[in-house]
C-alpha cells in the first residue's frame, strides 16, 4: 500500500528525491506521513484539497479491502 502512495506523490512533484513517506502501524489502522518540499505542497494538496482528497479515497479504498482504516497527513 505503501508503494501505490509513493508513487501516486513522487508522479505529482517536481522534486520526488524530497519525497519521504512515514509508516505508522496500528492494530486495525495505518497512518502515512507525507513529507515534501515547500514548493510542491500546493501541487500535492491541489485546488481547495481536491488533490489531496482524490488521494485519500483511492487509499481508503485500498485499505478497505484489507479491513484496515487509513490516515493521510501531508506535511511540508
Amino acid at each position: 500500500m505503501k508503494e501505490v502512495l509513493e508513487l501516486m506523490i513522487k508522479n505529482l512533484v517536481d522534486d520526488a528525491e524530497a519525497v519521504s513517506i512515514k509508516e505508522l502501524n496500528g492494530e486495525k489502522s495505518i497512518v502515512y506521513e507525507v513529507k515534501v518540499s515547500e514548493d510542491d505542497m500546493g501541487k500535492v494538496i491541489g485546488k481547495q484539497g481536491r488533490v489531496a482528497r482524490a488521494i485519500r479515497a483511492i487509499m481508503k479504498s485500498i485499505a478497505s479491502k484489507e479491513n484496515k482504516k487509513v490516515t493521510i497527513e501531508f506535511i511540508g
